[in-house]
């Protein structure tokens, strides 16, 4: 049996990284097996326990590459739509769009790790590395009047209910009313 290169590794980590962070979005923490994770990159599960002591450190890890790229998606929409209004406005389009109810795998981690968050002990590295992930995307939707987390709440639970009631006339309405209310004149 050869052994891997510490590149290697370091790749191998990264893959299983990605991959759990888009698995556990779209079936949730406890709907995808360690065996089932490695077995979508290739590697054995063997290869696992190599990079990460446990389940939960890879859940923490992967919950934070996460967020990552949501810090990534803010930062592009404030680049492309010149204020930070505009910005917040566009990533409200996207948010409440059939687009991001249909792909919970790379959708915004505040929503696809929810559900199993709410289940995890109150303390711990995972449910810090949400609340943090929360938070900052909380701080990015704030305005001069809220720090945010009104809307983070509306948005969260609009794809939710939109996710969960897919493929029905509900799902739509969910996120057109949603999104008229939180872009009406007296909206946020």
């Amino acid at each position: 049996m050869s052994r891997v290169s510490q590149a290697q590794a370091i790749e191998n980590r990264r893959r299983a990284v990605a991959a759990a962070s888009q698995l556990f979005r779209e079936r949730g923490v406890n709907g995808i097996s360690v065996a089932d994770l490695m077995k979508s990159i290739g590697l054995t599960t063997g290869g696992f326990y190599k990079q990460f002591p446990s389940k939960e450190a890879l859940i923490a890890e992967a919950a934070q590459a996460a967020f990552g790229d949501v810090d990534l998606l803010l930062a592009s929409f404030d680049t492309s739509h010149g204020d930070h209004d505009t910005a917040r406005a566009a990533l409200v389009d996207y948010y409440l769009s059939a687009d991001h109810r249909d792909q919970p795998g790379t959708g915004c981690p505040t929503a696809g790790f929810a559900g199993d968050m709410a289940r995890e002990p109150a303390a711990g590295e995972v449910r810090e590395t949400y609340a943090a992930g929360v938070q900052d995307f909380a701080a990015w939707m704030s305005t001069d009047t809220n720090d945010g987390l009104p809307l983070v709440a509306t948005l969260v639970g609009a794809i939710l209910l939109a996710r969960a009631t897919a493929g029905t006339e509900l799902s739509e309405k969910i996120l057109e009313s949603t999104h008229t209310a939180l872009t009406a004149p007296h909206g946020p």
